[in-house]
């Protein structure tokens, strides 16, 4: 009996227990196990090797999601990680926009992580540390990010290990100079592209952009039939594009922008998945075919800056869903109304810089949903059309030099989203109140230059400053005074009143604290520059040039802001000494302050401008020796000290290098330098040695607007004119200006020879020695400088034959031997048959066909054209005496000079 009732709670236990067990584990279920230890170890290792640093990640929303990582906690519940929902192994990792900052370990705990699928460290700073290697350790990644974080070098190749990839981004990051260019970051072997896509063959997405590839793109690139986006912006391609590219069936995204080099042309199409195609700024040629028409999923076209031509096909109007179209800088023509007036869908529509007949505008009033139209260089030859006043989305309006007739309508002001407004150079005219743009909210940007507008202030009251225009641009608009209604632009960052007639700067302008530039040139402002202007902390480019400023230049300008980069005084009557002193870390590139009447001594403190390019105090009564100081300037492109009272030797000092590592244009003309040749000192002008200029880049002032645009400033003493290959040519950019390698150290007392080494200057362009005190005879290695556009070494005591080698120089244009010691016989062939008397005369012991004493032993009949060299005469002399003017006043100051002589061509921007 006891037995029995024992079992019987035995059972009731067991049941009992059963039950309970049942209900916990149903009600309460088991907590699953953590994460692997040594992934949350690895983890919080990775975790230790960085900073939170804000300014590290360039998303506003970005955040440090490591922040709440310990190890109290399961790091599969950890901020961007996640793990495998059965082995509780972590398989992503998203770190983007983290403010992560510091050096990538090459044995990184991360690469213990290798069941990784997902690895995305976009948007933070990894300090220019190159992709480790161990990447390729984890073999089941299928999407790996690792853009705009500053990794730098070469991308391992063992990234192809990564066979299972669908996404590879590492692109979209390049370092910003001090200066403002960019170089990029990143590199990549051609035997490592050819190896991820020979690997990785079902890869989706491949963006490489900003990453340098330096090669023609693989054949094999056509194989990658999953790819959907592909982008190599900026990737120094060259060569042909493989076209089967344009036929992937997958294919949405193709952006191939800024590869000049690399070229093609489009195919006759099929039916495409194609979305976006980007081929500005590449060598891409040819009509638009007309099977784009099939690409009927196009949401943007952006071909700027091709070489493209011809008629824009009417199928491109099928294309109804295409939103942002580019056409500009190529060679369209006809009229594109019928292929783009039905593309109601458009918001961007840049049509600028072609060809086109275009009868009327009225069309565009159609697109109500365009928030961006630029029609620059297009011909209207009308009035702004009243259609125009459909386009209420319209965020920008540029139609620079667009020949637009007639008054500003008063309706542009029902435009309210406007931003920017660019509309300088058209033949706008009528009386205008400058207050009533201020009814523009949203207007950041104000463009009226060059027009026939007769321009005034209204009767606004000076409280009203809630006006958000940063940049205002007034040239050649009939002004004789700053206009008050400025004086309530609380934003303004830039200011342009170039060539008008404004005799003074107003005391409230120095209270502008937000004011970048200022640019006054050409005007006619009197009395002294107040020291008030110092007020402008903020100041990057300042250009008051060719007035009538009289008095010393403020000491302060020198020291008063740390962002000054360009500073222009050339053609007043300043007088006194140049500012002495300039902070350490200064940004100061240019500073021309030639023609002038300034006096004293060159400030040593500019060795401090590290940043210093350009160089001008030509014009002026300066009295120094050489400044052989300045050879520690890293950057100085161009020296120009002619017409002072510089003197004594040129040469460098005993144990000195004088290497001047990027000077190009050096102008001494015209001063009291004496001493023998200075052969050791050019023997370390290294820039002068290149063929390849494209390192000698200059960059413009430049800000960014609140509508995205960029707007870049050329100062004045970068624009002249120059002859090449026997034409007149206006250099007006800086890519231009910077091809030009010349040295002019004519009119000083330089004595002794003419070293060989100069011949090892070959990209020299123009060289001139004339009227010193130089002897012996022309170095044959002068033949050796086949770039040379311009050689005078007249007024000399130059002896010996006119070596033959200098007849091999292609490019010489002009030539001036003449009044030297010369004999023997000139050189004959087509290149000095365009030369004339007057380039050999005072040359007793010279003969030849140019000259009257004709040489003995010359056989067979003149090469020269009487008529051609009448024609050829005429031209130099035009462009001796007007450009190169400086062989007989400076070499800088006659391009100046140069530049009166085609006011047409000047633009201040």
């Amino acid at each position: 009996m006891v037995f029995v009732r024992s079992l019987v709670l035995l059972l009731k236990f067991l049941f009992l227990y059963s039950l309970f067990t049942f209900t916990f584990t149903t009600c309460f279920p088991q907590i699953q196990p953590k994460c692997h230890q040594y992934e949350s170890h690895a983890l919080l290792q990775f975790k230790e090797g960085f900073v939170i640093n804000n300014l590290a990640s360039d998303n506003l929303l970005g955040y440090p999601k490591t922040a709440s990582w310990n190890s109290s906690t399961d790091c599969c519940s950890w901020d961007g990680i996640k793990c495998h929902e059965h082995t509780n192994q972590v398989i992503h990792i998203d770190l983007s926009s983290s403010q992560l900052y510091g050096k990538m370990d090459a044995n990184s705990s991360l690469f213990r992580l290798v069941h990784l699928r997902v690895l995305d460290l976009s948007d933070n700073d990894f300090n220019y540390s190159p992709i480790p290697s161990k990447i390729g350790q984890l073999s089941q990644l299928k999407h790996l990010n690792l853009s705009l974080s500053l990794f730098s070098g070469e991308i391992p190749p063992h990234v192809s290990q990564l066979s299972k990839l669908l996404s590879l981004d590492l692109g979209y990051r390049a370092i910003v100079h001090p200066k403002g260019s960019t170089s990029n970051l990143l590199q990549l072997k051609l035997s490592s592209l050819r190896s991820i896509i020979q690997n990785s063959t079902k890869i989706e997405i491949l963006f490489l952009s900003f990453v340098t590839i330096s090669s023609t793109l693989p054949e094999t690139l056509t194989n990658l039939t999953s790819l959907k986006a592909l982008s190599l912006y900026n990737s120094e391609l060259y060569g042909a594009f493989p076209v089967g590219v344009f036929h992937l069936p997958n294919l949405e995204l193709l952006d191939l922008r800024y590869n000049p080099n690399l070229n093609g042309s489009l195919p006759e199409f099929q039916s495409s998945s194609l979305t976006r195609l980007g081929l500005d700024q590449t060598g891409f040629y040819g009509t638009l075919p007309v099977s784009i028409g099939k690409l009927s999923s196009l949401i943007l076209l952006s071909i700027s800056d091709c070489h493209f031509f011809g008629y824009i096909p009417s199928s491109l109007g099928n294309l109804t869903q295409l939103m942002d179209i580019d056409l500009s800088k190529n060679k369209f023509r006809g009229n594109p109304s019928a292929s783009l007036a039905n593309l109601t869908q458009l918001r961007l529509l840049d049509i600028s810089h072609n060809e086109f007949t275009i009868e009327t505008f009225s069309w565009v009033g159609k697109l109500s949903s365009l928030i961006s139209l630029e029609i620059s260089s297009v011909n209207i030859g009308s009035e702004i059309p009243l259609s125009f006043a459909n386009l209420t989305q319209l965020v920008l309006l540029s139609a620079e030099n667009s020949n637009i007739k007639g008054e500003i309508p008063s309706w542009i002001m029902n435009l309210t989203n406007l931003v920017v407004l660019d509309l300088p150079f058209n033949s706008l005219h009528g009386k205008l109140e400058l207050d009533t743009f201020l009814k523009l909210k949203k207007l950041a940007v104000l463009n009226l230059s060059f027009n026939k507008l007769s321009l005034y202030s209204g009767k606004r009251s000076s409280h009203m400053t809630d006006s958000r225009i940063q940049s205002l641009e007034l040239d050649s608009c009939n002004l004789v005074e700053i206009p008050t209604f400025i004086r309530d632009l609380g934003e303004l960052e830039y200011l342009a009143l170039a060539l008008n007639n404004i005799t003074s700067l107003p005391n409230w302008l120095w209270e502008k604290e937000s004011l970048q530039g200022l640019v006054v040139n050409q005007n006619s402002l009197t009395g002294e520059i107040t020291p008030l202007i110092c007020n402008l902390k903020s100041l990057t480019y300042l250009d008051l040039a060719f007035n009538n400023l009289s008095g010393n230049v403020p000491s302060c300008l020198g020291n008063f802001s740390q962002s000054l980069q360009t500073l222009a005084l050339k053609g007043n009557k300043l007088s006194g000494p140049i500012p002495q002193t300039y902070m350490i870390g200064n940004s100061l590139q240019r500073i021309d302050f030639s023609n002038n009447i300034l006096q004293g001594q060159l400030p040593r403190a500019l060795v401090n401008s590290r940043s210093l390019e350009f160089f001008d105090v030509s014009y002026n009564n300066i009295n120094d020796s050489f400044p052989l100081w300045m050879k520690d300037l890293p950057e100085l492109k161009v020296l120009s000290l002619s017409n002072n009272e510089f003197h004594g030797d040129i040469r460098c000092s005993d144990n000195m290098t004088c290497t001047f590592p990027k000077l190009h244009i050096i102008d001494l003309s015209h001063n009291e330098f004496s001493g023998s040749f200075p052969s050791e000192m050019i023997q370390g002008w290294k820039t002068m040695k290149t063929t390849n200029t494209s390192q000698l880049q200059y960059e413009s002032y430049s800000t960014s607007n609140s509508a995205g645009q960029i707007r870049t400033t050329q100062s004045t003493f970068y624009t002249f004119t120059l002859s090449n290959k026997g034409f007149s040519r206006v250099y007006e950019n800086l890519q231009n200006f910077y091809s030009l390698i010349a040295i002019d150290i004519s009119s000083n007392k330089i004595s002794g020879e003419i070293p060989q080494v100069i011949g090892e200057l070959k990209g020299l362009v123009l060289l001139n020695l004339s009227n010193n005190m130089l002897i012996g005879s022309i170095p044959s290695s002068l033949g050796k400088l086949s770039k040379l556009e311009a050689l005078d070494l007249s007024l000399n005591s130059l002896s010996g034959k006119i070596p033959k080698q200098l007849a091999e120089i292609t490019f010489l244009e002009y030539l001036n031997v003449s009044f030297n010691n010369l004999t023997g016989p000139i050189p004959q062939n087509n290149q000095f048959s365009t030369f004339k008397d007057d380039s050999f005369e005072g040359n007793q012991g010279l003969c030849g066909d140019q000259l009257v004493k004709k040489c003995i032993d010359h056989a067979g009949p003149s090469t020269f054209d009487d008529d051609d060299d009448d024609d050829s005469e005429s031209f130099f002399e035009l462009y001796w005496t007007v450009v190169l003017i400086g062989y007989g006043g400076g070499l800088v100051a006659g391009v100046a000079l140069g530049n009166t002589y085609f006011p047409q061509l000047k633009r201040v921007m």
